[in-house]
C-alpha cells in the first residue's frame, strides 16, 4: 500500500512539474498577431522562441536557466515583444496551429529564436541554447539590435 501512495505522489508531483516546464514565462504571448501589432504600438521588435516545451531537452534547460528568468524577460521587453510558439508533444492541436508560422518562417529545429520587426519582417535567427546565461542573452540580442539598424 506504501509503494502505491508513493507512486502516486511521485506521478502527480510529475506532472506539476512537467506542467510548470510548459507553462508561457511571464512577460510572454503565444499571439504572434497581436505582438506585431503591440510592437507597432511600442515601436519595439519582436522575439519568436519557436520551443518544444514538453520534449526538446535543449529548450528545457535554454527556457529554465534563461528565458523563465524575471531579470530576463524585464530586460529583454524593454526592446521587444516576447513570443513563445510551442510544439509540444502532448498538445498536438496547439503545435498544429503553430504549425503554419514554422513553416513560414522556415524553422528546422528547435529551440530556435527568430527576431523580426514589427512589420513581421525576419533580420535574425539563432539557437539560444548557445547562450545559458541572461547577460549573454541580453548582449547578444543587443548585438542583433545594433545590426539590424546599421542595414
Amino acid at each position: 500500500m506504501k509503494a502505491i501512495t508513493h507512486l502516486a505522489f511521485f506521478a502527480a508531483t510529475s506532472a506539476l512539474v512537467s506542467s510548470a516546464f510548459a507553462a508561457t514565462p511571464e512577460g510572454w504571448t503565444t499571439d504572434l498577431e497581436k505582438a506585431l501589432e503591440q510592437a507597432k504600438k511600442e515601436k519595439k521588435a519582436v522575439l519568436v522562441e519557436f520551443t518544444g516545451s514538453d520534449w526538446c531537452a535543449p529548450c528545457i534547460a535554454v527556457k529554465k536557466a534563461v528565458l523563465s528568468k524575471k531579470e530576463f524577460s524585464d530586460k529583454a521587453a524593454e526592446k521587444f515583444v516576447l513570443v513563445e510558439l510551442d510544439f509540444p508533444k502532448k498538445d498536438e492541436e496547439l503545435a498544429k496551429k503553430n504549425e503554419p508560422l514554422r513553416d513560414k518562417y522556415n524553422v528546422e529545429g528547435f529551440p530556435t529564436i527568430l527576431l523580426l520587426t514589427a512589420e513581421g519582417k525576419q533580420f535574425s535567427t539563432f539557437n539560444p541554447a548557445q547562450f545559458m546565461k541572461v547577460d549573454e542573452m541580453l548582449k547578444h540580442l543587443d548585438g542583433e539590435l545594433e545590426k539590424k539598424e546599421l542595414d
